[in-house]
């Protein structure tokens, strides 16, 4: 099962994310969990229209899968408050999903993704609270 398991994981970032192949969802995903993917898919590829994955690394254990990943992309419209900027960026993650009856159910709230340091490639900056 833990093979199966990886492979529904590989489908997710090669087919669905890599070749914009979103029907997969289906074939993949417990409804919930394609309903998801299926409202925030298009949103991320009005962001970052070139959206790619390189998957490094697969960890299955019991009913998850572990990914270690790096996104590329570039920036064509807004995100998080910042305007499009044209800057490619790259950010390496490691994501969790939980699978169900060969199915993934969950995930999006799992892993490490280095948003800080996306904000920063596309020109956020940070400063501690002003205190009164």
């Amino acid at each position: 099962m833990l093979k199966e398991n990886k492979a529904t994981v590989r489908r997710l970032w090669e087919e669905v994310w890599n070749n914009r192949e979103l029907d997969v969802v289906d074939e993949i995903m417990s409804p919930d969990y394609a309903a998801h993917e299926r409202r925030f898919f298009p949103r991320w590829l009005e962001t970052f229209p070139d959206t790619q994955f390189i998957l490094y690394d697969m960890v299955a254990e019991g009913d998850k899968v572990v990914s270690r990943i790096t996104f590329r992309g570039t920036q064509q419209g807004e995100f998080m408050g910042i305007a499009a900027t044209g800057k490619q960026v790259e950010v390496k993650g490691v994501w969790i999903h939980r699978l169900q009856g060969g199915r993934i159910v969950e995930g999006q709230e799992w892993g490490y993704v280095d948003r800080l340091g996306l904000l920063r490639q596309l020109g956020a900056t940070v400063a501690p609270p002003v205190e009164g």
